[in-house]
């Protein structure tokens, strides 16, 4: 018997978005411990594209042809070996190593988790796509408490926006940096102080911040050291900062990045997901494409100043 096939987004080399090929491939098998997934949602993220370009090659290098995308959610599928917490027809969200830019993917089943009925799949897909990375940032690694000042680079993107609402919520005073069409919007999401970058200096305006979350890197990143103050810490999801800096900045050290237990992340997005749906966090959708379109989604992802999240419908 021929092998079922499905629809998937394959890279063979390093490149711009022409190397997302769409192919017919087989359905990937569940073993022990795993379940297969009907995608109906996937996350683009930025690392996508950067990953897809090659800027990790030499610390994450690729194994080619691989899926890109991390982030799904959709309906179960299939249950491998030792699986009884999950049945066929179940809606669920997580992530996989193994790709989402296709039409089934597969998933420990320890990371699963049930999608509230509550929320939709395009919904539920910012969870461990944005959500989950936001909260740990803001208060496992930058110990963000109540009545400390946070600067926020890129608060109007998928991450940034979650990001500001969490830091909202746990009392912060939060500053976000943006442009100029996305102003109104951060105040409406509840950010304090909103300084557009294309017309205004961050760094000119900002003093003794506790904490900066950048997600822009490079000259942003380097002009963030002086804004914050003594002891407080600079964390960036797009470059390593210099330990150097750190020293000479009198700033906190900030520990290697480290992957989350699985208990913790069940923990968070269950959080999350009340909170969206109690409507203490927004989720906006910036843009929706069916998988063929991948090559417009990456180069939409690419171009930045977005307004919220990427999906993938498949």
């Amino acid at each position: 018997m021929s092998a079922q096939l499905m629809n998937a987004i394959r890279v063979y080399h390093y490149g711009g978005p022409e190397v997302l090929k769409l192919e017919r491939i087989p359905l990937p098998r569940p073993e022990a411990g795993e379940v297969l997934i009907r995608v109906h949602a996937a996350g683009v993220l930025p690392y996508d594209w950067k990953y897809r370009q090659g800027l990790f090659k030499d610390s994450r290098p690729a194994s080619f042809p691989y899926i890109p995308g991390s982030s799904f959610s959709g309906t179960v599928e299939k249950v491998g070996p030792d699986v009884h917490e999950f049945c066929k027809g179940q809606e669920v969200f997580g992530r996989s190593q193994y790709g989402t830019y296709a039409e089934f993917t597969v998933a420990p089943a320890a990371g699963l988790m049930l999608k509230p009925a509550a929320l939709s799949f395009d919904e539920s897909v910012t969870i461990p796509g944005s959500a989950v990375t936001a909260w740990l940032t803001l208060f496992r690694d930058g110990e963000l408490k109540k009545g400390e000042k946070v600067l926020i680079h890129g608060a109007a993107g998928g991450f940034g926006m979650i990001a500001v609402q969490l830091a909202k919520w746990k009392g912060a005073f939060v500053i976000g940096t943006c442009s100029a069409k996305n102003v109104d919007f951060l105040y409406s999401l509840g950010v304090d102080t909103v300084i557009d970058y294309t017309s205004k200096s961050f760094d000119k305006i900002v003093q003794d911040v506790d904490l900066v979350v950048d997600t822009i890197g490079g000259e942003t990143l380097d002009r963030s050291w002086s804004v914050v103050k003594m002891g407080g810490k600079l964390l960036s999801m797009v470059e390593q900062p210099s330990v150097e800096k750190v020293q000479r900045f009198g700033l906190k050290p900030v520990k290697p990045y480290s992957l989350p237990h699985l208990e913790e992340i069940e923990t968070i997005s269950k959080i999350i997901s009340q909170m969206i749906i109690g409507k203490q966090v927004k989720v906006c959708i910036l843009k929706k494409f069916p998988l063929e379109k991948v090559q417009e989604a990456h180069e939409l992802s690419q171009r930045g100043h977005g307004r919220g999240r990427i999906i993938l419908n498949v």
